[in-house]
């Protein structure tokens, strides 16, 4: 009998925990789409300046042919994007040609790496002007 008086008793010291949580998860919630909306903005200003469809930045694995494009890169790199630890290099290359490609050096692109919430709307909104695909050259 005592088990199941143990189980019908209610927690209520829980609860409180659980508001902050979820007023946590909201919070973040809201910040994770700012960021998002952000970078959005920043790629398709990215890709109208470099003269490709700016809709491209929100379509999935085509922004990445895309963004191979501006940067002169083959097309099937995008099955170097796919494998994990790979990605990274690829990604690191695609920054440094990125950078190249607006005039800017090896300082920016280690700025759009770490930093890209910040450096690409720099990019995108800032005065830089597409030069060409570094990596054709």
């Amino acid at each position: 009998m005592s088990t199941l008086a143990f189980l019908m008793q209610t927690d209520t010291t829980g609860s409180a925990g659980n508001a902050v949580a979820a007023g946590a998860a909201g919070v973040l919630g809201i910040v994770w789409l700012a960021v998002l909306v952000i970078m959005i903005a920043a790629c398709w200003k990215i890709f109208t300046k470099a003269g490709k469809p700016g809709w491209a930045a929100i379509v999935p694995i085509y922004n990445l042919v895309v963004l191979l494009e501006i940067v002169g890169r083959p097309v099937w790199w995008v099955v170097l994007l796919l494998i994990p630890f790979v990605n990274l290099i690829v990604g690191f290359i695609l920054a440094f040609d990125l950078s190249k490609a607006f005039g800017k050096g090896a300082g920016f692109a280690l700025g759009m790496i770490f930093l890209g919430i910040i450096f690409a709307p720099i990019l995108g909104f800032g005065s830089a002007q597409y030069q060409g695909a570094p990596a054709r050259a």
